[in-house]
């Protein structure tokens, strides 16, 4: 069944406990993290602090997309902290291969994220050794974007080579989710949806998390 992921980013951070309670009894699965650093991405979210609340007040999985230059340097302490997911962009990291492994040795679901102008065959080298695979459907950097076509192509192809490789490969899409594209994500090959504005910009949670799902 498809995972529905509410990221907090869109949620109201004055009351962001409150928030996410709704979410999760409205039957959220996963609490999606968007880490931004400025400089990857022209915008700034949180740290460290507040994802260590969030892990102290929520049992479900947490996940970790790291928009920033150096994700290296956070896999350390977001697995102390205990999250479940994480996901670097391929465009920040040279050496993607070491990190995936670093984050999979820590028992932390390992994941690719590409941005829309990156082509998805690009990854299928590594595809054998990623849990996830995380389809950005808007540029990122902020919350409440129009949804990209072009993410659905991308999603069948990833949903194709993973079929003819025999690999168990989990796909994620972000950005401009909606009961009005959602059925389409997930017949392209799609097992989670990420999804903030269309959730915590609407007055009952659960009937939108149920709407995706």
């Amino acid at each position: 069944m498809v995972k529905i992921a509410p990221s907090i980013l869109s949620a109201d951070f004055m009351n962001l406990e409150q928030d996410l309670q709704r979410a999760v009894l409205g039957g959220a699965d996963i609490l999606h993290l968007d880490v931004m650093d400025g400089h990857f991405v022209p915008n700034l979210t949180f740290g460290y602090p507040l994802i260590r609340q969030l892990r102290k007040c929520f049992s479900i999985p947490l996940d970790a997309h790291l928009m920033i230059t150096n994700p290296e340097e956070y896999i350390d302490i977001l697995a102390d902290i205990g999250v479940d997911y994480i996901s670097i962009h391929q465009e920040t990291v040279l050496h993607l291969h070491r990190y995936i492994q670093k984050i999979k040795e820590y028992g932390i679901k390992a994941g690719i994220a590409l941005n829309p102008a990156t082509p998805v065959e690009t990854i299928f080298p590594l595809i054998n050794d990623l849990d996830f695979v995380l389809i950005m459907s808007v540029n990122p950097g902020f919350g409440g974007q129009k949804f990209l076509p072009l993410a659905q192509d991308k999603i069948r192809a990833l949903r194709r080579k993973a079929q003819e490789k025999n690999v168990s490969l989990q796909i994620e899409v972000d950005g401009g989710v909606t009961r009005d594209n959602a059925r389409q994500l997930v017949q392209a090959g799609a097992d989670i949806l990420v999804a903030g504005s269309y959730i915590f910009h609407s007055t009952d949670y659960a009937e939108s998390i149920n709407n995706l799902r």
